[in-house]
């Protein structure tokens, strides 16, 4: 009689410990997925932004969150069938895509955090010179739609104001036909209008953009490195309960 009690007993926690199992593989499925949308939401997010900046780094953390998203998603299915089919192959192929996830997952937080750290830096080195050398500039195309975007969407002119316009290459150039700075930084976009740059006209007065892309880059940095890490940390935590 004890013997079948301890027997059924043990199918109890069997059965208990393969349902909580089953709960967390999809709950890791779940967050696996949340990554992989904030993965590709700081890409499209005014992804047009990229080619302003001098270091990939950015653009590779967010290539890594998605990465690391993506195969959280296919071990999370992974793991979810070895526990119904009870299969420990399938186990073991699961237990070392946590461990390669959590590596990826860290190594996304940790770029995303040193980058945090030099971004004011290299935006106040590189962007005004970015901005006055390859705007409206032959094969820079993708450079002057960025610097048109971003002064439309960000409400800025110039790099720290529309001063910098002024030793810009184009500005200098017949191409600006008298303009004092580029149309995209009129509040009201009509041919030639940077040719007056009265506040009325212009973003003069509501800052340069350094500062607003850095806060853009930042927040989204600030996402990634506190995704990667913090899913890395919750998962090395959850494999020592299961260990």
């Amino acid at each position: 009689m004890t013997a079948v009690y301890k027997d059924d007993q043990e199918d109890w926690l069997t059965v208990c410990l393969k349902y909580l199992l089953f709960v967390f593989n999809f709950l890791f499925w779940v967050g696996g997925a949340a990554v992989l949308g904030v993965g590709i939401w700081t890409l499209v997010e005014k992804s047009d932004y990229l080619s302003l900046l001098a270091s990939s780094t950015f653009v590779v953390s967010a290539y890594i969150l998605i990465l690391a998203g993506g195969l959280v998603v296919v071990t999370g299915f992974l793991g979810c069938c070895a526990v119904i089919r009870e299969q420990r192959s399938c186990l073991s192929t699961y237990f070392f895509c946590l461990l390669l996830i959590f590596v990826i997952e860290l190594v996304a937080g940790v770029l995303a955090y040193v980058y945090y750290q030099r971004l004011s830096e290299e935006l106040k080195q590189n962007l005004n010179q970015t901005m006055a050398d390859n705007y409206a500039q032959p094969g820079r195309e993708a450079i002057t739609l960025a610097v048109d975007r971003l002064q439309q969407d960000f409400k800025c002119c110039g790099s720290n104001d529309s001063r910098d316009w002024m030793a810009s290459a184009y500005v200098s150039s017949k191409q600006a036909e008298d303009r004092v700075v580029p149309d995209s930084c009129c509040k009201t976009i009509t041919p030639h209008c940077g040719k007056r740059d009265h506040p009325s006209n212009i973003y003069k007065v509501e800052g340069g953009c350094i500062t607003k892309l850095e806060q853009f880059l930042a927040d989204h940095l600030l996402v990634i490195g506190s995704v990667g890490i913090g899913v890395a940390c919750l998962q090395s935590v959850r494999a020592a309960h299961k260990d």
